[in-house]
């Protein structure tokens, strides 16, 4: 067994031994696994799903599935179907809104309206707003998450720029050259992908819904080769890539970390998802960090656009363990001691973690509780102050996934200096024309 393996293991047996599931009683579930796909690192949810399913279903397993993508996850139950291969399926999957819609069209996932519609006022406002397709609701929140600006300020303290003048995209852009200037070209204001993480991180969830930008019109054609807020968003990331204020650098990869642990990375807009990345991957520069709310454009006003997941319960015929995974759901969310004793133990071993989404767990103080790696900051509070003042987040429709593999695309090109950003702007007008046509609008 690996190390990290181990660790988990032993952590689920805390989880257990600390007998933070009070109040479980064992019930009858028939023999089997309780399958779940997700991105990320599923395997640190999966400690608080096994010792909590073990507690009143001991003959239940879990298994957390990792998908490389959401739109991978989707594609393999769709497979799955059309083979008829439903012991394959899993019983759980997550997804953001582009998977929720496919898969809705496709008549493969259970609706959770009458189970989350007498249950909505436990949750924050808005927490299934991008779940719910023609007033039905197809899916449960586990995440709604901010945009925010993470940077270094022993870096900013160091060559003298003011932080608060970020608080707008004007003042962010005025920060990067100064921090530029002074450094004598060593430190960047922040980085840039080389690949598809460009356009979903500075444009799907970044700059794009905070400059009301489009991508198609309220008929479903195509207008983002003509749409001020495109010209706006991606011009902005134009100037700060021109301008050399951006760090070349693949996302997720040792060079990046390396780089900014070295202070030549300044800041990071992006999703409060980030965290749990720089906690896990930087060691010199721990205590430097801080976060505020994304930067606004002073002609929007707007700040960051939440980005939310969610669990869907797959409709494959079985539903042996639907009442199983409600009650786990429900618990991970609402449990105040359960949640905040599998917090502290993420924190510990640097593993990843989110915000809830139950107004009763924010309410408590733990959610305030300064973090060493942010200088005493508070993160949790922070990433609950990003979600004021929110941009509304881009239509989705079905087409999205392809038109975001169209639109990344020229992007990836753009950043390789093989064209401007005004004929990436072009081409992705005329390759969704020709590709899509037109959207169905939800």
């Amino acid at each position: 067994m690996t190390r990290k393996g181990l660790c988990l293991v032993l952590v689920t047996a805390v989880l257990l031994a600390m007998g933070v599931f009070p109040g479980m009683a064992e019930e009858t579930y028939p023999d089997g696994k309780l399958r779940i796909y997700s991105t990320g690192q599923p395997q640190f949810r999966e400690m608080y799903y096994r010792a909590f399913v073990h507690t009143i279903a001991p003959n239940v397993d879990v298994e957390t599935v990792q998908i490389e993508t959401m739109h991978a996850g989707v594609q393999k139950i769709a497979m799955d179907q059309l083979a008829g291969a439903y012991r394959e399926m899993p019983d759980v999957i997550m997804l953001d809104t582009v998977g929720i819609v496919n898969l809705v069209d496709a008549g493969l996932l259970l609706e959770m309206t009458d189970y989350f519609e007498p249950i909505a006022h436990e949750f924050v406002d808005g927490a299934v707003l991008d779940a719910t397709i023609n007033g039905r609701i197809w899916a449960l929140p586990d995440a709604v998450r901010p945009q925010l600006l993470f940077y270094n300020a022993a870096v900013f303290e160091k060559y003298d720029v003011d932080p608060a003048m970020m608080r707008t995209f004007d003042g962010y852009l005025e920060a990067g050259r100064l921090l530029k200037e002074r450094s004598n070209g060593e430190v960047y204001l922040s980085y840039i992908d080389p690949g598809s993480f460009t356009w979903r991180y500075y444009g799907r969830r970044g700059l794009m819904p905070q400059a009301n930008a489009r991508i198609w019109d309220e008929d479903g054609n195509v207008v983002i080769g003509e749409d001020e807020g495109t010209k706006l968003a991606l011009g902005f990331l134009d100037t700060l890539h021109s301008e050399g204020l951006l760090y070349r650098s693949a996302m997720f990869q040792p060079p990046l970390y390396e780089a900014t642990d070295d202070g030549k990375i300044a800041t990071f807009y992006i999703g409060a998802f980030w965290d749990e990345f720089l906690r896990a991957n930087l060691t010199k520069t721990v205590g430097d960090w801080r976060v505020m709310n994304a930067p606004v454009f002073e002609e929007i006003g707007t700040g960051g656009a939440p980005v939310s997941t969610f669990f869907c319960v797959v409709d494959k015929g079985d539903d042996t363990y639907v009442d199983l995974f409600l009650k786990l759901w429900y618990d991970f969310q609402t449990n105040t001691e359960s949640r905040n004793e599998w917090t502290n133990e993420m924190e510990r071993i640097n593993g990843p973690y989110s915000n809830p989404v139950a107004l009763n767990v924010l309410a408590d103080p733990f959610w305030q509780e300064p973090s060493p790696f942010y200088g005493g900051q508070s993160f949790r509070q922070a990433e609950s102050q990003g979600l004021s003042n929110p941009s509304a987040n881009m239509t989705v429709t079905p087409q999205d996934n392809e038109a975001d593999s169209v639109i990344s695309a020229e992007i990836e090109r753009y950043v390789a200096g093989e064209q401007t950003m005004e004929q990436a702007i072009a081409n992705m007008q005329r390759q969704l024309t020709l590709r899509i046509g037109r959207a169905d609008i939800p």
